[in-house]
C-alpha cells in the first residue's frame, strides 16, 4: 500500500491523475508547483514535465516515452534517453547540470531552432549556448562574442562526385565567348576538368553564386538577363531558371546557403551607364528575380563574396565600365535593403575585381596589381595587401575554392592558363594549384564549400 506524506498545499488523485500543491482535479499528468528532489524520476506514457519553481534528481531515465522539457531542469546524474525515447528541449528553455558524466542519446535529439533574425548577435546569450539555424541550414553556438557555425569536413577524396568542387564558368578571350562549366577539386591540387555547356556564351560577368547544391550564373555582357543553374554534384548543362530585373553586363555575385543576389553592372543600351540594382532569387527554387536594394555606390565588376551573415561588394568600376573605385559595401543576406558602408576602403582603388571568402576573409585578386588583397568581411575596415601572384595583373580572373583556400585562374590581358592557391590562415605568396583546359576571363566563379555556407 502506498503512502503519502503532505507537508504544504493541497493533494489530490482524480482517474489516476495526480496534482501536488495545486488546486482543483488532477490534470493527467503530475503537476508540480514547488520544488522536487528525487534520487530517480521516471517518467511514464507520452508525458510532459514541466518545472516550475525547483526541480533536482540524481538520475533521470526517459524509456520508450517521450520527455519535454519547458522552463529550467537540473540534474546531478546521467540524462539517459534509450531507444525508441526522445528528449526535446524547447525553444527558450533551458537544461542545466551539475556534474553529469554522460548524456547518451539514441536516434533523436532536438535543440532550439529558429531564423537568423531571432537570434541577438551580440548579448542574451551564455557561452557555449547551442540552436539551428533554419536560414542557414546547420547548428551554430554562441562563442561569447558572436554566432559561429560547427565545422563540417569535406570528403572529397572518397566522394569527390558529391562535395569539394569549385567552378569556373564562361569568360572570353580575344574573339571566343565560352559556354563551358569547368571544375576542380577544391581540397587537392590539379587541373580543371570538363562538367557541361552553359546555353550561351556567358561572359563579363563575376555575377555567379552558389548554394551546397546549385551553381547560378546570370549578369552577362553585353546586357542579358538570363539566369541559368546546374547541379554541382554531377556533371551537366546549365537549365534555364529564370530572368534578372532587367538585362546588365559585369554585374556581380554573391551568397549564403539559400539565397543569391547580383549586384551592379552595366547597361551599355541606350544608357550605357552603371547601375547599383541589387536583385536576389532564392537558390532552392526556380523563377524570376526580385528587387533586393541598391548598392550604396553605382559601379561594376566588383569583388562579391559572403559570410554566412554579410554579402560583401568590394571594389569595382565606376562611372564608367573602366574607372576604378576603392568602395566597400555590404548587405544582410537574410534581408531585404540598401547596402552600408563597410567603414573601409579597397586599398588604392581597383577596378575588376573578383573575391572569394570564408566566414570571416575575402580574398580578392584586382587588375592592375601584382598580388591579392585581404577584406576581413565579419568586422570591417580597410582591406590590406596579402599576398604576391606568380602571374599578376589578373584583371577579372577567376576566383574561387573553399574555407582553407582561394584558388585565383585566368584573367585579362594574358589570359594564363595557370592556377595559383592563396592560403586564407597565412597569405605570403602564392603557390601553384594547376591549369585550366579552358583560357579565358571575365566568367564567373563558385563553389560547393565557401563562406557563406557557413563552418570554418
Amino acid at each position: 500500500m502506498a503512502t503519502f506524506r503532505v507537508g504544504v498545499g493541497s493533494f489530490n488523485i482524480n482517474d489516476g491523475s495526480v496534482g501536488i500543491g495545486t488546486e482543483g482535479s488532477g490534470h493527467g499528468n503530475l503537476k508540480v508547483e514547488g520544488t522536487i528532489k528525487s534520487t530517480n524520476l521516471d517518467v511514464l506514457g507520452v508525458s510532459t514535465f514541466t518545472r516550475y519553481s525547483g526541480f533536482s534528481a540524481d538520475d533521470v531515465n526517459v524509456n520508450n516515452r517521450n520527455l519535454t522539457l519547458s522552463g529550467e531542469y537540473s540534474t546531478t546524474g546521467d540524462i539517459v534517453v534509450e531507444d525508441g525515447a526522445s528528449l526535446t528541449v524547447g525553444l527558450g528553455s533551458t537544461a542545466c547540470v551539475g556534474s553529469v558524466e554522460c548524456i547518451s542519446v539514441k536516434h533523436h535529439f532536438s535543440v532550439p531552432s529558429g531564423d537568423t533574425a531571432q537570434r541577438n548577435e551580440s548579448s542574451g546569450y551564455a557561452e557555449g549556448t547551442v540552436r539551428y539555424n533554419t536560414d542557414l541550414g546547420t547548428m551554430e553556438f554562441f562563442n561569447g562574442n558572436e554566432w559561429r557555425q560547427f565545422t563540417y569536413q569535406l570528403d572529397s577524396q572518397n566522394s569527390i562526385s558529391n562535395r569539394g568542387r569549385g567552378f569556373m564558368v564562361g569568360g572570353f578571350e580575344p574573339g571566343v565567348g565560352h559556354t563551358e562549366i569547368t571544375y576542380f577539386d577544391t581540397s587537392t591540387r590539379g587541373n580543371t576538368q570538363f562538367f557541361g555547356d552553359l546555353s550561351f556564351a556567358h561572359y563579363s560577368t563575376q555575377g555567379g553564386f552558389s548554394s551546397q547544391t546549385r551553381g547560378v550564373s546570370g549578369g552577362s555582357g553585353p546586357a542579358t538577363d538570363t539566369i541559368e543553374y546546374f547541379t554541382m554534384a554531377s556533371t551537366g548543362d546549365g537549365i534555364d531558371f529564370g530572368n534578372l530585373t532587367a538585362g546588365r553586363g559585369y554585374a556581380t555575385g554573391g551568397s549564403s546557403s539559400t539565397r543569391g543576389l547580383f549586384a551592379g553592372g552595366y547597361v551599355p543600351s541606350p544608357t550605357s551607364a552603371n547601375v547599383n540594382t541589387i536583385d536576389y532569387i532564392e537558390i532552392a527554387t526556380t523563377g524570376n528575380a526580385l528587387d533586393f536594394g541598391d548598392m550604396s555606390v553605382i559601379r561594376n565588376d566588383a569583388g562579391g563574396c559572403s559570410s554566412p551573415v554579410r554579402t560583401v561588394f568590394i571594389g569595382g568600376g565606376t562611372p564608367s565600365p573602366y574607372a576604378n573605385s576603392k568602395f566597400i559595401d555590404f548587405v544582410i543576406t537574410a534581408s531585404k535593403g540598401n547596402a552600408v558602408d563597410f567603414g573601409g576602403v579597397f586599398g588604392t582603388s581597383r577596378d575588376q575585381s573578383t573575391s572569394h571568402s570564408n566566414t570571416t576573409r575575402a580574398i580578392t585578386g584586382v587588375g592592375d596589381a601584382d598580388g591579392a588583397y585581404a577584406t576581413e568581411i565579419a568586422s570591417g575596415g580597410n582591406s590590406f595587401y596579402f599576398a604576391d601572384l606568380e602571374e599578376p595583373d589578373r584583371e577579372n580572373c577567376f576566383n574561387t575554392g573553399n574555407l582553407v583556400r582561394a584558388v585565383i585562374a585566368g584573367g585579362y590581358p594574358n589570359y594564363v592558363m595557370r592556377m595559383e592557391e592563396i592560403m586564407f590562415a597565412s597569405g605570403g605568396s602564392s603557390t601553384n594549384f594547376g591549369e585550366r583546359h579552358v583560357n579565358s576571363s571575365h566568367g564567373s566563379s563558385y563553389s560547393d564549400s565557401h563562406g557563406g555556407l557557413g563552418g570554418y
